[in-house]
């Protein structure tokens, strides 16, 4: 997500002097304590702690010079996050001791319902572009990344773990269908959900041109709205038009059965704005830490990856998360990362 983490190189004194000066004042802690597992902007946080944006903006220099928030840049917009604390640099002792403490505090109850409002602004952005562009979903696709450029790898990833016939799947956001002929093919069940009917009819016209008849098709929030748990979930890059792409994987991942796998193609972090235009694009990408820090906090393990390579500049992350089992215990983590040639 191109972070950065603009601290500055004090003398050991003057880190604590900072992280203390950053840590007492009530509204950078709620600050602190909203951008847990979230990022948000300044008109954002102006919005959930109704305070003026210039008000916002000095409490987020405040913290940007202790080292506690860092910045990426989407397209024209600027979004803070939390920084982890860095064991090399002055007062990391303290930072992580900070933040340990900031997690223990509850936000008023007003300041999660703006959080909450924020969130949902976000995606009905996202599902007012896909009810007006079902049309021309493919077209936008393909001008990043179309499913003929990854669906070889999330094939050779997918069948690596050997899931019997039997066990059961869900696509999350399936798009025009053209990934679920490969999951029929695989599973006894399949499961396609996703929150725009203009989208869900183009995968229903797929499924009924290919003879599906081991697909449903269903209407419905995959982060709200209750379904079974599946062995294996899929998402094929939709994580990228999500509200609060941290928390969308804990409620994700609690739809994952135990011993199950949580599958995600995504594009890495990038800085191509016009696909917030073009493609409706909430976020440009993802940096692959990111991916394995929020699955780790879902509850999952980091396993196997792979590297796609575009001729367009754009690169694909295609990632394995696994469900630890009840009765053997949690899998082991692995971080091998193939990158494949461009295509």
């Amino acid at each position: 997500m191109n972070m950065r983490a603009p601290y500055l190189a004090f003398e050991p004194v003057d880190a604590l002097t900072a992280l203390c000066k950053a840590g007492g004042d009530v509204l950078r802690l709620h600050i602190l304590r909203a951008l847990t597992n979230n990022s948000f902007g300044v008109l954002e946080l102006a919005q959930i702690f109704a305070t003026g944006q210039s008000g916002i903006s000095h409490h987020l220099k405040v913290l940007a010079q202790a080292g506690l928030v860092a910045t990426r840049r989407e397209g024209n917009a600027i979004f803070y996050r939390r920084a982890l604390a860095q064991s090399e640099q002055h007062g990391s002792l303290l930072h992580a001791a900070l933040l340990d403490e900031v997690d223990r505090l509850a936000l008023p109850a007003e300041v999660t319902q703006r959080i909450n409002a924020v969130h949902s602004q976000r995606a009905a952005a996202s599902q007012a572009f896909f009810s007006r562009s079902a049309s021309s979903f493919q077209a936008q696709q393909d001008l990043i990344a179309g499913l003929p450029q990854y669906r070889d790898s999330v094939l050779t990833l997918l069948d690596s773990l050997g899931f019997a016939y039997s066990a059961s799947a869900v696509e999350v956001g399936p798009g025009d269908g053209g990934f679920l002929p490969e999951l029929a093919r695989r599973f006894e069940q399949v499961l396609a959900l996703d929150n725009s009917a203009a989208m869900l009819e183009l995968a229903r016209l797929h499924c009924v041109a290919q003879g599906l008849d081991n697909v449903e098709l269903q209407l419905a929030d995959a982060l709200h709205d209750d379904y079974p748990a599946a062995d294996c979930l899929v998402l094929n890059m939709v994580l990228h038009h999500l509200a609060a792409p941290a928390e969308a994987l804990k409620q994700l991942a609690q739809h994952v059965k135990p011993g199950g796998s949580l599958l995600i193609t995504e594009l890495c972090s990038h800085n191509q704005s016009w696909a917030r235009d073009a493609c409706g694009d909430l976020w440009l990408g993802f940096e692959q830490d990111d991916l394995a820090r929020w699955a780790q906090a879902a509850g999952l393990n980091t396993c196997e990856g792979l590297y796609v390579g575009l001729r367009n500049g754009f690169q694909i992350q295609v990632r394995h998360f696994a469900k630890p089992s009840i009765t053997h215990g949690p899998r082991a983590a692995t971080t091998d990362y193939q990158q494949e040639p461009e295509r």
